[in-house]
């Protein structure tokens, strides 16, 4: 006897605070997984600004209390417009959507001190589009002794079972998430041991150290295809120093957009600052795949997601610091009819069934959890 099959909105608002990737889908939170629709909604320029003004204050427990009202009065904002989407979403949709995965948007994320605070009232939305809202992601995981993220890596298991099955790619599969932080998800065998065989971890930086860069020396928000990059000259002086004096020694750690700084490409042009900054993020992602492969000399894919892959200077120089390792390979997740730009929306409306139905959506192998860890909060306020 199949699975029920459930339809949920999914809701995800980046590190880059540039707007709300929305997904729906039906699935049985387990094997089955139908992609309705996406699509992409542009916060606008003052909301933009006011998100990331507020988190360059926002640097410690204090100034959560500190800024409470401001945090208050844009968490309204931000809620106002997710619920201006799952009301046109649903308006297109004419079926029962049974869950909407609200993610909010991160303003502050500290797993040492078990916080991690997204910007989202559930109850408000609840109570605005008359449905049943599944948030607070991370909290469950934090208390279980978790990292908090990454949390994508149930769907990634779902997603390579699907690729598997259609495409005959061996396992073992990696998903190489390229958002404001890189993550990456490594599916060992397609079997239902998932405590065993799923594995995943923040690698370093994605976007966020690049994004930084132009948006402070430049009109722009981010480097498109990373042609700025490109048309600039890595200081190789400044990088190598760069590296030295950065070292992951740990990659059991969740990491956050304020534990990078841009302040060694000071002085350098927008382009020559951007293509340093680029070829060190793409040497901290070599790193972390390195690290995902261990020993292993399989032939290894590595399916590229997020926006940065769409950053063509990015995916290069990691794969010219990966031209010794000929077992190997990135190749974008689009060429396996699946939408790069999606793939989290989709997570946390799978991530949503899967909290109603009291499945785990974090393990110890990807969140450093102790024991597999039950997802978001379920309120029904209409």
């Amino acid at each position: 006897m199949k699975n029920k099959l459930y339809t949920a909105i999914g809701l995800m608002s980046g590190t880059s605070m540039d707007g709300v990737d929305v997904s729906l889908i039906r699935s049985d939170g387990i094997n089955h997984f139908i992609n309705i629709l996406d699509e992409y909604f542009e916060y606008t320029e003052s909301l933009h600004h006011q998100l990331v003004e507020l988190r360059n204050l926002i640097l410690n427990i204090d100034d959560l209390k500190q800024y409470t009202f401001q945090l208050k009065a844009i968490e309204r904002e931000i809620t106002l417009f997710h619920c201006k989407i799952v009301n046109k979403i649903s308006s297109k949709y004419k079926d029962k959507i049974d869950f909407v995965g609200f993610h909010g948007q991160t303003i502050f994320h500290n797993p040492e001190k078990k916080i991690s605070k997204q910007l989202g009232d559930g109850k408000l939305m609840s109570q605005l589009t008359k449905k049943k809202i599944i948030y607070d992601f991370r909290k469950k995981d934090l208390i279980n002794k978790g990292q908090g993220a990454p949390l994508t890596p149930i769907f990634h298991n779902l997603l390579s079972k699907i690729i598997n099955e259609k495409y005959l790619i061996e396992l073992p599969i990696c998903f190489l998430n390229i958002g404001g932080i890189s993550n990456i998800t490594k599916i060992i065998k397609n079997d239902e041991n998932i405590e065993e065989n799923l594995e995943a971890f923040d690698s370093g930086p994605g976007n966020c150290m690049i994004d930084d860069w132009v948006r402070k020396n430049s009109k722009y928000n981010f480097d498109e295809n990373g042609s700025i990059a490109k048309s600039g000259k890595i200081n190789q002086l400044i990088l190598n120093q760069s590296i030295d004096n950065f070292n992951i020694d740990s990659f059991n750690k969740s990491l956050d957009v304020k534990d990078f700084n841009i302040s060694f490409a000071r002085g350098l042009s927008l382009e020559d600052g951007c293509a340093t900054i680029t070829n060190f993020t793409a040497y901290l992602i070599s790193k972390g795949i390195e690290h995902a492969n261990g020993s292993n000399d399989k032939p290894i894919k590595y399916l590229v997601c997020g926006g940065g892959r769409k950053n063509n200077f990015l995916i290069q120089s990691i794969e010219g610091y990966l031209i010794n390792k000929k077992n190997i390979s990135l190749s974008s997740i689009d060429n396996y009819n699946l939408d790069g730009d999606f793939i989290e929306s989709q997570a946390f409306a799978y991530l949503a069934i899967r909290s109603f139905l009291n499945l785990p959506i974090s393990y110890p192998k990807t969140t450093g959890c102790e024991t597999p860890t039950l997802g978001g909060n379920l309120v029904e306020n209409f």
